[in-house]
């Protein structure tokens, strides 16, 4: 059962039974205490959701860091396919996205977000080492709200970050 359909059966019981412990929901749905947990914890947390999708683990870490530093909840995904089913699962407030990834680029994972009625509205920044003119303008065309090539100025990334948070917010 995916989070579309747990995440309200979980909040209807809570209105039922504001006491209601983990393992009593778990029990009622037929689900996995720990799933019901995290479901719950994922619905408590109000801050904004940042998901980074790039294989390369220490700007990957370096980034996740920073933006924690920020007040931000940053999830991360190593591919393209894993950003795409963290991107349908966990619906982020906003996607850093590399184009230079295995299996599944960048440019497709934007391609498909913006294609699927889920995730069409979530804003894209890709962030990738592509600084090349055509690459921009390719990014800019599938649907990217935004694009900051490698290396990156730190502060203008979150100031980009905040820009196209306060536009998706209008």
């Amino acid at each position: 059962m995916d989070a579309e359909k747990i995440d309200p059966r979980i909040l209807a019981l809570m209105d039922e039974n504001p006491g209601i412990s983990t393992a009593e929901i778990a029990s009622s749905l037929a689900l996995d205490e720990d799933l019901v947990r995290q479901r719950i914890d994922f619905l408590a947390d109000t801050r904004e959701k940042l998901l980074i999708v790039d294989e390369e683990i220490d700007a990957l870490t370096a980034l996740k860091v920073a933006l924690e530093a920020e007040g931000y909840n940053v999830i991360v995904a190593r591919d393209g396919f894993e950003g795409i089913e963290k991107a349908r699962t966990e619906n982020p407030d906003a996607i850093l996205l590399d184009i230079m990834m295995p299996g599944m680029d960048g440019f497709e994972v934007c391609k498909r977000l913006k294609s699927d009625p889920s995730s069409e509205h979530i804003p894209v920044i890709m962030l990738t080492a592509k600084g090349e003119t055509d690459d921009k303008v390719e990014g800019l065309d599938i649907g990217a709200d935004d694009y900051v090539t490698k290396p990156f100025n730190l502060m203008e990334l979150k100031a980009r970050i905040r820009t196209v948070l306060r536009r998706s917010n209008i």
